[in-house]
């Protein structure tokens, strides 16, 4: 444990400076840390799965034993610094830690944070210990820059202001711009901004905050299409009594009404599509300030007034009830907007002298001071299980008080994106200490997330985090001093402590694992607020939970943030190629912990390689089955259960979490109501709901015809009237027995056969499509279509023709498919035909269009003729060999029975990812979004995606 020596002892002459004792927590003296650990090298090639061409390739690089190759992988192409090929690549994870971790210390040291140059040391090898052995990890801003030549950016989370001026909002542009160009997010609360029922001091009728809105979100739009991140990461806020607040909460909804237009007159509005630009306001999150006095007027039916932004009287009411309708309505039809609770972030804020808390970053668990930033960190829970499986309370602790100061030490050295972000998060030094595998440590230990026994370890174990990182906050302000604002907010900041404290004070504990971690939390309350009460706290903010998404891959988390496990199967890369599927590991150890026998859990770990689930596992009894919910598939975690964990550890956070509440494509409106309304009720700062499909999809459709002109040119007035003889052609009609094939395939989870009859002297003359079950719409389009391109074909149209008019056609669905030939497909129309191309069509004229196999790509890439591999292009074979990676994968999962062959039937799509894998399994597609980087199906991290095979995010760093 660390200690402090205050300046007592030195006017006593003891000679020692002020600072920080540091005990060893992990580390023994005389060994360094990398030498604790067995190292080996590996080659990381990354490619592409759509096409198969490399993304990341870096061979020789050095990491321990225990890491996954998925974690190797994201460290390699992510975070290694230097460019590619050249001596000043980093190629060792001890360079990456080194280069950070020395960093932290060297500034530590030099600014009068450690007793001695021995606990500098001390700490050194501490904090290298923790970050190999992924106990926990910083955010990615960290990895990305500390230690280079780079600005010092440690902050993922970033506030704006905005004003009612066009100066203010032309910076609001340029600062939101600077920031998305380094690759963060940032939100910005509009309310300040007068509505368009305002005049202006011309005279004029103000725009309002929604037309400001457009242009914001072109600017963000445009700087993404040039970066690497699908969509920007960006929050808008409006306070409900805004008078624009109708339009706005309107905003996306309608755009999804516009974008349903444009596709069913064949617009290309896909994400990414030519077309989409068209679609105002995608690129940002919209949530709603919503106060208790709205809340209370939603709960007994009342009018709730609208207050001008630049008088403050109410020009305007509203139906309380009406419009919270119409808030949930359209986050049922869209996902925007979510609610922020206005007054219990405000309660909770320990620096209201000053400024109120009015935004929050985009991914909503950022909640302070406008103009500020706050960089983040994260601790995985798991390892903090023993042997005996219980929770080891005093190094977890010892943990969190090491990494609040590392933390704390970075803002001294940090660099930030504008001047005034820097100087409000110099002055008030904002962290987010938080946590990973939650979901993972419940399972383990044989708790139900969505259950009493659940929320008492989650919240006990967030207290505990909350009550040692602010314990040490204090302690660093006697050694350093509080933060610059401390002093005019130092009532309100104890106030805060106080009701954390008794937060604590009301936790009931149920069994004995989260007894023991509650009565540490209150040990550290006491100590919090006696050492606080003394000196004050170095840091406004302490913590908050993160989506952690590519540091969770990072740490090989099971589950991230406070998220339940994803699937009970999940997808694992080998480290010599190749990949498998094993069931997760915390399973085995609930099905222990549950009093299973060892032939018990073998044949229930089996049973769930097998089918993805539980239900049904031989001798696994159903009451044990809730321990098992995850966040999709057979047996899912229901929404309150999601609200309600919320609630048992908003109490204990400094800031808020990140979570979207997943919902079934058959909630009501209602259900949305009644979610938000209890988010309020039970206290959470910050909600969000997300309905499954709600997005819009890109079902079948036709553009319009061509040549439309030509005919017209037809009707011109002749001066005589001219026969003339037209060659009609002529139907070569199939013989009656004539050679064919069938192919199965799956585009995007939908699956189907083609057909294909030849002529006996070759040459393709029918095609039978089948999509969609037997007298369903689609199939019977489908049928129309196949009888239409047969008769074409009989008629003598070119397949090459219809191969070049249908591939690359965009509708859903659309995306992996099973094929290794054409591994993603823009839909089932163009994977037919390129399909059929490969087929019957030469190689010379497949080459023109464009269409080659993935022996012929790979040829191509290697500098060889293509040609020579084109000799035989074949379909699927029932006995096709397995390829050496799957080979690989099938050994190793044979020899452990947990786990499953990587593909179980031919002809069944192969996964890359555990989304993929859990679709697979549990037979249903799950609506999450393609990685731009490899093409894996990605999974839902926080309120964003994140992606297993390269660890990119949907916007959240």
């Amino acid at each position: 444990m660390t200690e402090t020596t205050g300046a007592s002892d030195q006017r006593k002459g003891r000679g020692r400076r002020k600072g920080l004792k540091v005990a060893r927590i992990f580390t023994t003296p005389g060994v360094h840390p990398y030498d604790a650990l067995e190292w080996e090298r590996r080659d990381v090639v990354m490619t592409n799965w759509r096409d198969g061409s490399v993304n990341f390739e870096q061979r020789g690089v050095e990491f321990p034993a225990s890491w996954s190759m998925n974690a190797t992988q994201i460290v390699a192409s992510k975070y290694f610094r230097g460019a590619h090929g050249t001596p000043g690549r980093e190629w060792s994870l001890k360079q990456l830690v080194d280069r950070v971790a020395g960093m932290y210390t060297e500034t530590g040291r030099a600014n009068g944070y450690f007793a001695s140059d021995e606990d500098a040391e001390i700490f050194d090898h501490e904090l290298k210990h923790a970050l190999v052995n992924q106990l926990f990890s910083f955010n990615s801003p960290v990895w990305f820059n500390v230690g280079t030549t780079s600005r010092q950016q440690v902050s993922a989370c970033f506030i704006l202001s905005v004003d009612d001026t066009m100066e203010s909002i032309l910076d609001w542009y340029k600062e939101e711009g600077i920031i998305f160009k380094g690759g963060s997010g940032a939100g910005v609360n509009l309310s300040r901004i007068r509505s368009s029922k305002e005049l202006l001091s011309s005279g004029g009728t103000a725009s309002g905050p929604v037309s400001f809105m457009r242009g914001a979100d072109a600017s963000a739009g445009t700087i993404k299409s040039g970066g690497a991140t699908r969509r920007a990461a960006k929050m808008v806020v409006l306070d409900v009594d805004h008078p624009d607040i109708e339009e706005f909460v309107q905003t996306k909804a309608r755009e999804e009404d516009k974008i349903r237009a444009l596709r069913d007159a064949g617009f290309d509005v896909d994400l990414g599509g030519s077309d989409i630009v068209s679609v105002q306001y995608q690129n940002a999150n919209n949530s709603v300030r919503v106060s208790d006095a709205f809340m209370r007027a939603v709960d007994t039916g009342s009018s709730f007034g609208l207050t001008s932004r630049t008088t403050g009287e109410v020009i305007g009411t509203v139906d309380a009830q009406d419009l919270f309708r119409k808030m949930a309505k359209a986050a049922w039809e869209c996902a925007d907007p979510g609610l922020q609770y206005d007054d219990t972030i405000n309660d909770w804020h320990t620096a209201p002298e000053s400024g109120r808390i009015s935004a929050s970053n985009p991914c909503s668990e950022y909640v302070h001071l406008d103009n500020s930033s706050c960089n983040l960190a994260s601790i995985n829970l798991l390892k903090f299980l023993g042997e005996d499986d219980t929770f080891d309370v005093e190094r977890f602790a010892r943990l969190t008080e090491l990494i609040i100061t590392a933390m704390d030490i970075s803002i001294t050295f940090a660099d930030f994106p504008t001047e005034k972000i820097g100087e409000t998060t110099r002055a008030f030094r904002q962290l987010g200490i938080g946590y990973a595998n939650l979901g993972a440590l419940l399972m383990a230990t044989g708790h139900a997330y969505d259950s009493p026994g659940g929320r008492a370890v989650a919240g006990a174990i967030t207290s505990l985090m909350t009550g040692t990182a602010y314990k040490r906050s204090a302690e660093l302000a006697g050694i350093v001093g509080p933060y610059d604002g401390y002093a005019k907010n130092a009532d309100a900041h104890k106030r805060v402590m106080r009701k954390h404290a008794a937060a604590n004070d009301d936790l009931r504990t149920i069994g004995s694992m989260d007894a023991e971690i509650a009565s540490a939390a209150t040990a550290a309350w006491q100590e919090c607020l006696k050492v606080g009460d003394k000196n004050g706290w170095r840091n406004a903010q302490a913590s908050l939970l993160a989506p952690t998404g590519t540091i969770g891959f990072m740490m090989d988390c099971d589950t991230t943030g406070i998220e339940p496990d994803f699937s009970l199967v999940k997808f694992k890369k080998l480290v010599g190629g190749g990949s498998m599927q094993i069931v997760n590991q915390a399973i085995p150890r609930a099905l222990r912990n549950l009093g299973y026998q060892e032939e018990q859990v073998e044949a229930i770990v089996e049973y769930i390689a097998e089918n993805g689930h539980v239900v049904d596992a031989p001798g696994l009894r159903p009451e044990h089955y809730e321990v098992f919910d995850c966040a999709m598939g057979k047996r899912y975690i229901k929404p309150m259960g999601h609200v309600e964990m919320m609630a048992a550890v908003q109490p204990f956070l400094s800031g808020a979490i990140s979570k979207t509440v997943n919902v079934p494509e058959e909630a009501t409106v209602e259900d949305f109501e009644h979610i938000y309304y209890q988010g309020w009720k039970l206290g959470l700062k910050a909600l969000a709901v997300y309905r499954d499909n709600c997005k819009v999809g890109q079902p079948l459709s036709t553009s319009a015809s061509e040549g439309k002109g030509a005919a017209a040119s037809t009707a011109q007035e002749a001066p005589e009237p001219e026969v003339i003889e037209v060659n009609r052609p002529i139907r070569r009609r199939l013989p009656k027995k004539r050679p064919s094939q069938t192919v199965s395939f799956s585009v995007g989870g939908a699956e189907g056969y083609i057909t294909a009859g030849s002529y006996p002297d070759d040459g393709l003359g029918e095609v039978f499509m089948k999509l969609g079950k037997q007298g369903s719409t689609l199939a019977g389009v489908m049928d129309a279509f196949s009888i239409a391109i047969s008769i074409a074909l009989q008629y003598g149209v070119p397949l090459e023709t219809y191969v070049e008019k249908f591939t690359n056609m965009r509708f859903e669905p659309a995306g992996m498919t099973d094929d290794p030939d054409i591994r993603m497909a823009q839909s089932v129309v163009d994977y037919i035909f390129r399909r059929l191309a490969l087929d019957y069509l030469p190689y010379d004229e497949r080459a023109a269009l464009g269409v080659l196999s993935a022996e012929e790509r790979r040829a191509q890439v290697a500098g060889e003729d293509p040609a020579h591999y084109a000799a035989q292009v074949e379909s699927y074979a029932q006995s096709a060999p397995l390829t050496p990676a799957e080979q690989k994968a099938e050994t190793a999962a044979k020899a452990e029975k947990a786990e499953a062959p990587a593909r179980e039937e031919t002809g069944r799509a192969q996964p890359h990812t555990t989304t993929e894998l859990l679709e697979l399994k549990q037979g249903f597609v799950a609506d999450a979004p393609l990685c731009v980087t490899c093409g894996t199906k990605m999974r839902p991290s926080g309120s964003c995606y994140a992606c297993e095979g390269c660890g990119a995010t949907s916007g959240c760093s």
